[in-house]
């Protein structure tokens, strides 16, 4: 609660100097883009929660974000398959990319970061191939589709203002994912594995079945936003759509508090890390006296951050049970 509370009070200042330092801030198209923006990355940021809980790693998201982005109105406009046969094929793609990463993690014993960071690759080639490296799109076509990416909620009392429907989706996929994690036994199984994978396996807990179920969550997210954010860009070029999604979504659930060793994360904590990446995207954007090429820099210092973070806070607690026994 702490931690959350830490994260919470963070994005508070974050956003106060953010619109002291910039008066497009707090306008209401930038606050309905932001959330939007935090609608779609959220999404990816709380599936790899669930593989980062079980101590793994997925680099592939990015690439399955294009995947489908392009995949999609492939289907529909070049291959001209109905709407509903377009959306099963393509939710059926990302399940088993995730059941592919999972079986190669358990059977193989292969490590998470070299099979995902080999789907990065063959996923990009796949999409850059079938669609022989050309822009796909919807034109004007699907638009009842497109709605989900691009409508909002109206906001009583606010004029022109309203909430876009890819954050009250994130908000739906967050509230299952707690109850998941939280309320029922596979979630308490997927913390226990990430804690100590042996003694869950030594308990009866089917450690291999809860790893593959982590990576399929994890592609399955992708795959949806993925879906979300070409509907809401109408296009996507397989040479470069989805390019290092994959770093704001693990940024994001590292400053979330997920921990990198596994066993340890909420998902509300994800999503307030979600949103304190996108302001600082954000600040960098609108701010004139930022450089706009430290984006990465930002990135990678956060992955950091959270990463020393989390060394220091176990060492820490290292300590104080060690001083306890010691006393006892």
């Amino acid at each position: 609660m702490k931690k959350l509370l830490g994260i919470f009070c963070l994005l508070l200042v974050v956003c106060v100097a953010t619109a002291l330092m910039s008066d497009q801030f707090a306008t209401k198209y930038n606050v309905e883009n932001l959330l939007r923006r935090t609608g779609l990355f959220g999404i990816l940021s709380v599936g790899v929660a669930f593989v980062i809980i079980t101590s793994g790693i997925d680099l592939s998201i990015g690439s399955v974000v294009c995947m489908i982005g392009v995949g999609l109105p492939w289907l529909l406009t070049v291959a001209k398959l109905p709407m509903a046969l377009s959306l099963g094929i393509v939710a059926l793609i990302s399940m088993g990319v995730g059941c592919a990463h999972g079986l190669l993690i358990t059977r193989l014993r292969i490590q998470p970061f070299v099979v995902t960071l080999c789907g990065l690759l063959i996923y990009r080639g796949l999409a850059r191939g079938f669609t022989r490296d050309q822009t796909m799109g919807f034109g004007n076509d699907f638009k009842e589709l497109r709605w989900l990416a691009t409508s909002k909620v109206s906001v009583p009392f606010v004029e022109g203002f309203g909430i876009p429907v890819p954050f009250l989706l994130m908000l739906g996929v967050a509230a299952l994912a707690s109850i998941l994690l939280n309320q029922t036994i596979y979630g308490r199984y997927l913390l226990a594995l990430g804690r100590n994978e042996d003694a869950a396996r030594y308990s009866g807990i089917r450690t291999r079945g809860m790893i593959v179920m982590a990576y399929v969550i994890c592609s399955a997210m992708a795959g949806f936003g993925g879906m979300l954010f070409v509907l809401d860009v109408n296009s996507a070029q397989p040479a470069d759509f989805g390019n290092f999604y994959e770093l704001y979504a693990i940024a994001a659930a590292v400053l979330g508090g997920c921990s990198l060793r596994g066993g340890q994360g909420t998902i509300i904590g994800v999503i307030l890390g979600t949103a304190l990446m996108q302001v600082l995207r954000t600040m960098i954007t609108l701010v004139d006296a930022m450089p706009k090429t430290i984006e990465y820099a930002i990135i990678g210092a956060v992955i950091l951050g959270g990463v020393v973070t989390d060394e220091l806070v176990k060492r820490y607690v290292a300590q104080r049970k060690a001083a306890r026994q010691l006393q006892g």
